[in-house]
């Protein structure tokens, strides 16, 4: 059984039932970021690898039954179905 405090980058790393929720938020929240704030190209990468990280964990909840007994995968919704692709803005020509 892996440590409660396990990094959540780490193959043994199993997020609770509850945690879509709170992943989905994160990877939004790392979404808005990327969107509304200038980043460094370090801040950049570190953004990514953020959603790296969510989307692995994400795609291993696919396979993690409902309260109502089939996966969100068997229920056919895939793992990043509420989420949005983020486009570059180009605010240089701003009227």
């Amino acid at each position: 059984m892996p440590a409660p405090d396990a990094c959540a980058r780490c193959d043994f790393y199993t997020p609770k039932d509850s945690s879509k929720g709170q992943l989905l938020e994160a990877k939004d929240n790392l979404q808005r970021m990327l969107a509304n704030l200038p980043l460094t190209d370090d801040e950049q990468a570190a953004v990514d690898d953020g959603q790296a990280a969510l989307d692995q964990l994400l795609e291993r909840l696919a396979d993690v039954p409902t309260p109502s007994g089939p996966s969100p995968r068997e229920i056919g919704i895939p793992a990043t179905a509420t989420l949005l692709p983020i486009m570059p803005v180009d605010r240089s020509n701003a009227t």
